[in-house]
């Protein structure tokens, strides 16, 4: 196979390695002329859906670069925000502290009145027990009395009795009602 393209070949002058003859120029020139045509041809063809490739293409790295800035705006807020909380939740903290004190102060005065209108209440009511205690004792002891009188009137109506015997029935009466139980 090699010796059909040797063969093929076209077989240059003697003594020159490179013929620079008309037919060679006339070859250079053709294929230097077909080399410019599709230069221009794919230029022609080729230029515009290149060029929007790469202008698409530029556009979308710099749609990325611009929400990377975006984004890097953000998280900048972001970090600038959660600092600025970190640094207003000591305050917060002692605000929320102060709040649920003054509540607890003011749950306490409320307890506390409570309790004093209670022990009021209850030291009234006492006192009113007393007082009728004390009522319900005076008519008892007044009771009482009438009936020791009625039965010493009884008692001096049914003997005719001298001083002597008068005495001795008031000494009776007088043992008597001390011995009785007084209630309290």
């Amino acid at each position: 196979m090699l010796s059909m393209f040797v063969l093929a070949a076209p077989v240059a002058p003697e003594g020159r390695v490179f013929g620079l003859d008309a037919q060679t120029l006339i070859g250079v020139g053709i294929q230097l002329l077909n080399g410019i045509i599709l230069a221009v041809a794919l230029g022609f063809i080729l230029y515009k859906p290149v060029k929007e490739f790469m202008q698409r293409r530029a556009e979308g790295i710099q749609s990325q670069m611009d929400n990377a800035e975006a984004m890097m705006a953000k998280a900048n807020a972001l970090v600038a925000e959660y600092e600025r909380k970190i640094k207003n939740i000591d305050q917060e903290r002692l605000e929320l502290l102060e709040a649920v004190r003054q509540k607890a102060v003011e749950e306490s005065k409320v307890i506390l009145e409570e309790a004093r209108k209670e022990a009021a209440a209850l030291r009234r009511r006492s006192l009113e027990r007393v007082a009728e205690d004390k009522k319900r004792l005076q008519e008892e002891a007044r009771l009482h009395i009438i009936e020791v009188a009625s039965l010493m009137a009884q008692k001096y109506l049914a003997q005719k009795i001298d001083e002597a015997t008068e005495e001795q029935l008031f000494a009776e009466a007088i043992a008597q009602l001390e011995e009785a139980q007084w209630p309290n």
